[in-house]
């Protein structure tokens, strides 16, 4: 995960609490191509960048308001998960991601890697799998505050008194950030 250095005048701060921001990047690039899909963002030879846009907004938006001091993107990969193994259908009602979407997905890669931010990947296992073994593993050590960053409520199993669903606004909507209590509610 990419560890950003906060100074004040010239010297690191100690003791400030290590954010750590775990982005489901398949989920919030989807959700970027979707919110845009009536009126689509395109280039003057017609590539979409509805989700490229979108995403780079989130992400942006993120790294100004909360100055992550750990942050990473995971992805899901095209090869199939132990889950497919257990059971076949698992995820066949699922709609084809449109071609559109995924000709993002490389170009969006390449915007976070270019924030030196780390893409993870693990053939055989979603984001989700990524997210939430680094966020245990975060509760283990200690001195992490993680934030999953994610529309998915299957997050919410994950949630503890250091882990949090931060859940990103709709439409210009504030985002929403669900600790124990809120999941609780």
């Amino acid at each position: 995960m990419a560890k950003a250095k906060k100074e004040s005048k010239g010297e690191a701060v100690a003791d400030e609490p290590q954010r750590l921001y775990l982005l489901d990047g398949m989920a919030l690039i989807y959700r970027a191509y979707f919110a845009l899909i009536r009126n689509p963002i395109r280039t003057t030879e017609g590539f979409n960048t509805s989700a490229i846009f979108g995403f780079a907004n989130a992400l942006i938006d993120l790294l100004q308001k909360f100055e992550p001091t750990h942050i990473a993107v995971a992805f899901d990969t095209r090869e199939p998960t132990f889950r497919h193994e257990r059971y076949p259908q698992y995820k066949a009602q699922r709609e084809e991601m449109p071609e559109e979407l995924s000709l993002s997905l490389e170009p969006v890669k390449r915007l976070i890697r270019g924030f030196n931010i780390p893409v993870l990947e693990l053939p055989g296992y979603e984001a989700d799998d990524i997210i939430g073994t680094l966020a245990r593993r975060a509760d283990e050590a200690g001195g992490y505050e993680t934030f999953m960053v994610t529309p998915d409520k299957d997050f919410a199993q994950l949630v503890s008194e250091t882990t949090k669903i931060y859940k990103p606004g709709r439409q210009g909507g504030e985002a929403e950030v669900l600790d124990l209590a809120a999941i609780r509610e």
